[in-house]
C-alpha cells in the first residue's frame, strides 16, 4: 500500500542536548538520517489526502475513558523516515517521525530482533490511524536515536498485524503523550521518546525543535532536535504561543492563529493545529473561498489544488498567519508548490498550484486551519512539552523563491 518515490537524498537530523533555562544547543551534537519521499499511490489527490488526516484529527475520541485517536504520518504527500536502533547491540528500523501520533512500534516489514534488553510486558498494544493500524504486544527495550541519546526501558509496539504501511517499519511517535491513552492494555497513558529521554537526564526540556528545506532545494538537509532547537539554522529569535484550549485541537499540537490576505483578513482568530504530518496549509471552507476569489485560482481536479495563470501569479499578494502577535508572512513564492515536483503529485510540468486548500468545513469548527509541511519549511518549529507552547522562527528559507 505504500509505494514511495524518493524525492530527496538524504536528510541530516540533529539531535542536541541542551541546558536547562533559555533553550540552546550544547556544543555536542548527534546526528540521525532520514529521507524524504513523495506517496505516489495514486488513489487519492494531494488535498484528499490532507483533508482525510484533517477528519481524523476531528473525529479523535474525546470521551470519557477512551483514548484519542492517533493519526499516521502515512496519510501525508511528503513522508520522513529515520533510522533507529532499537536493543543492545541495536537493531536498525525505518520508523516514520510523526508528531501527530505518540506511540513509538517496530514489526510492520522487518521483524523485531530481541537481545539481553528486550523485555516482554505481557501487556497487549492496539493503535488506529486515519489510513492504518497496527496491534502487537508491548515491549521495553533500548532505543537508539543516535549516539548520544540512548534511552533505556523504553516502551515499544511489536506489530503482530499491521495495516497501510508498506517498505518502512512502523512510527516514531513524537506527539503529545496524551495520544498514547489506552493504547496499552492496562495502562493508561505510555511515556514517549521525548518523555523518557527527560526522565532519564539526557534533555533537560521536553522540547522538540523542526528543521524542513524546501523539497526544491538541491541540497536538502533537515534537522530533529531533542531537548531544545538549533540556533545556528534561524534568522531570528523564537517566538511563542500557548498551546490552545479548544477542542479538539487542544489535543494535538493545537494553537490560536487568524490568516490575512494582502493584509485582509480571510479567517478571524480560531484553534488550529501544527502538523508535520499534513503537506498543505488547509483552511476552514469560508476563508478559502475569500482565497480563492482573491487570488483568482481554479480547482484542479487531479491534485484539488487550486492553479493559477502567470500573470495571477505575478499579482499575488502576502498571505500571513497571525500568531501569539507576529504575522508570519508567506511571499507569493511560498504560496505555491514546487514546480520541479509538480508531475509527482500527478500535476502539469508546466501548470502553477496554490498550496492552501479548503479543509472541507466552515469555521467554528474547534478546528479551522492546519498549518502543515508547506508552512513549516519556511519557518522553524520549536514543540515545547514542558512549558505547553509552540515557537517559529525564520531561517534562510523563509523567503525562498526556489519555488
Amino acid at each position: 500500500m505504500f509505494p514511495f518515490k524518493a524525492l530527496l537524498s538524504l536528510v541530516l537530523v540533529s539531535l542536541s542536548v541542551v541546558d536547562a533555562g533559555p533553550l540552546s544547543r550544547r556544543t555536542g551534537k548527534t546526528t540521525l538520517s532520514f529521507a524524504t519521499r513523495i506517496d505516489e499511490r495514486g488513489t487519492q489527490n494531494i488535498v484528499e489526502k490532507d483533508r482525510a488526516r484533517a477528519q481524523a484529527f476531528k473525529n479523535a475520541d474525546r470521551s470519557v475513558g477512551k483514548g484519542l485517536e492517533s493519526i499516521s504520518i502515512t496519510n501525508a504527500q511528503v513522508i520522513y523516515t529515520a533510522q533507529v536502533g532499537v536493543g543492545s547491540p541495536a537493531t536498525d528500523y525505518t520508523l516514520l517521525i510523526d508528531t501527530g501520533s505518540s506511540n513509538t512500534w517496530i514489526g510492520a516489514s522487518k521483524g523485531y530482533t530481541k537481545t539481553s534488553t528486550s523485555h516482554d510486558t505481557g501487556d497487549t498494544v492496539t493503535v488506529s490511524y486515519g489510513s492504518g493500524s497496527f496491534s502487537g504486544e508491548e515491549w521495553t527495550d533500548t532505543v537508539t536515536l543516535g549516539s548520544g541519546l540512548v534511552i533505556e526501558n523504553q516502551s515499544i509496539g511489536v506489530a503482530s498485524s499491521a495495516t497501510g504501511f508498506s517498505g518502512v517499519d512502523g512510527i516514531l511517535g513524537v506527539g503529545p503523550v496524551d495520544l498514547t491513552a489506552d493504547t496499552v492494555n492496562n495502562t493508561g497513558t505510555v511515556p514517549t521518546v521525548s518523555d523518557n529521554l527527560r526522565s532519564q537526564g539526557k534533555i533537560s526540556e521536553e522540547v522538540l525543535g523542526i528543521y524542513f528545506v524546501p523539497a526544491s532545494e538541491s541540497t536538502s538537509t533537515g534537522e530533529l532536535t531533542f531537548g531544545g532547537y538549533d540556533s545556528s539554522v534561524i534568522k531570528s529569535s523564537v517566538k511563542y504561543v500557548p498551546l490552545t484550549k479548544t477542542l479538539p485541537a487542544s489535543q494535538f499540537w493545537g494553537i490560536n492563529q487568524s490568516i490575512s490576505y494582502g493584509g485582509t483578513t480571510i479567517l478571524s482568530s480560531t484553534a488550529g493545529v501544527v502538523d508535520t504530518g499534513t503537506t498543505l496549509i488547509l483552511i476552514a471552507t469560508d476563508a478559502f473561498q475569500k482565497y480563492q476569489s482573491a487570488t483568482g485560482g481554479t480547482l484542479d481536479t487531479t491534485t484539488g489544488l487550486l492553479a493559477i495563470t502567470s500573470s495571477q501569479y505575478s499579482r499575488l499578494k502576502t498571505l500571513a498567519l497571525n500568531i501569539g502577535g507576529t504575522a508570519y508572512d508567506l511571499s507569493p513564492n511560498a504560496q505555491i508548490w514546487p514546480r520541479s515536483l509538480n508531475t509527482g503529485i500527478g500535476g502539469s510540468a508546466n501548470s502553477i498550484y496554490l498550496i492552501v486548500a479548503d479543509i472541507g468545513s466552515p469555521s467554528g469548527s474547534g478546528l479551522d486551519f492546519i498549518d502543515g509541511y508547506t508552512f513549516l519549511e519556511r519557518y522553524y518549529s520549536v514543540f515545547d512539552t514542558t512549558n505547553k507552547r509552540v515557537g517559529f522562527a525564520t531561517t534562510s528559507y523563509t523567503k525562498a523563491t526556489t519555488n
